[in-house]
């Protein structure tokens, strides 16, 4: 296929995202990264689109091609909020692009919207957490967070990973959104003996870790796994870790590159998820494809555990998931789960067909 004259020009906006793209950096990523990734390097593979993706500084050159992406340094985390900004500021104006995407709350998010307003740009925010549809960012967050709903107003494309989400930022903000899930690649599945019950994730406050080392324990013959990144800024963590290396029957690791977590999942019994609020976990997907079926305390976006049959939410019920954990772990009664989700990721979240959608409103935008 030859090169178009015009391709659209869409830049990702995802800092910590870089040791996606090459597995020697050292850094924490969370889904966010993930998906963003994920759609960038897909979409780079159509010769209509031009993508570049704006990370951190790493230590990398200024420009990097990786998968056919443009890969663009900017800001280093150990510098001042102003030089950050700058850094960032300049970095957009390298990528040159149509069309910016940006996902996940942060004070980069009003930054990019002033710069898109200012260049006539297009601006597209995709949510990443149910907190920055109901307003606990902004209350969290009073300055930022203000800054941050400025800026999705001015937003030429907001997506939503569920329809809860949507619903509930409708509600608030009165914007409407677009449902999108996130997309991921499918491979083939290698079957593995099932061994361990799993936890993946970053030791952010949200996701509860400490409560998967409390499971472990109130089930001392069943072995448990437990992948877990320091969140930024925990200082917790280390506390977090002496409790799971003292707990015998637990794995404790506390990082597993990104090209190599999928293996994990195809070893184990179960994936649990103990947060108390997600938007869609990319951990769900990646259990799903995998043919693991999923335990969660509390997470169930848009029931869709219930109606695909792909796992058992407990409702923020601790003695019922302790049950639910007993059942899931027949080995039975897991395959018929792990299947159904396997049948469900391939239906809802084949990264081709997602990233079409973007496509069609890539298109739209410009058009319009």
């Amino acid at each position: 296929m030859t090169q178009p004259h015009n391709p659209i020009r869409v830049c990702f906006v995802s800092p910590k995202a870089y040791t996606l793209f090459n597995p020697n950096a050292k850094g924490t990523i969370g889904g966010a990264e993930v998906d963003l990734y994920y759609l960038a390097t897909e979409l780079a593979k159509d010769n209509n689109f031009a993508v570049s993706f704006i990370v951190a500084d790493y230590g990398q050159a200024s420009t990097e091609q990786h998968e056919n992406v443009n890969v663009i340094k900017s800001l280093n985390f150990n510098h001042s909020p102003l030089r950050s900004a700058l850094r960032l500021a300049k970095a957009f104006d390298n990528a040159n692009a149509n069309i910016y995407f940006i996902k996940t709350a942060s004070p980069g998010v009003p930054l990019l919207a002033w710069f898109c307003r200012k260049h006539q740009r297009a601006l597209v925010y995709r949510t990443a957490h149910q907190y920055e549809c109901d307003g606990t960012y902004r209350r969290q967050h009073p300055l930022v967070g203000r800054a941050f709903d400025w800026a999705i107003r001015h937003a030429q494309l907001l997506t939503t990973q569920n329809d809860v989400d949507a619903q509930i930022l409708k509600n608030r903000t009165g914007l409407d959104s677009r449902v999108i899930p996130n997309g991921h690649r499918l491979p083939n599945l290698t079957q593995y003996p099932r061994k361990t019950v799993l936890w993946v994730g970053r030791s952010a406050d949200f996701k509860q870790p400490n409560l998967f080392v409390d499971l472990a324990r109130q089930r001392p013959n069943r072995h448990f796994t437990m992948i877990c990144q320091r969140a930024t800024d925990d200082r917790q963590y280390d506390q977090l870790v002496e409790q799971a290396t003292q707990t015998p029957n637990l794995t404790f690791i506390p990082r597993v590159p990104f090209h190599e977590i999928e293996s994990h999942f195809l070893w184990a019994q179960l994936h649990v998820s103990t947060s108390r609020a997600e938007g869609f976990p990319n951990t769900f997907i990646q259990a799903c494809k995998c043919a693991t079926p999923i335990l969660s305390l509390n997470v169930n976006p848009d029931a869709f555990l219930d109606t695909h049959q792909c796992g058992l939410c407990a409702q923020g019920d601790w003695q019922r998931f302790l049950t639910m954990l007993d059942q899931l772990a027949d080995p039975e009664t897991a395959h018929r789960y792990g299947q159904n989700g396997r049948r469900y990721a391939r239906q809802k979240h084949d990264l081709a067909t997602i990233t079409d959608k973007y496509k069609q409103e890539f298109r739209r935008i410009l058009n319009s």
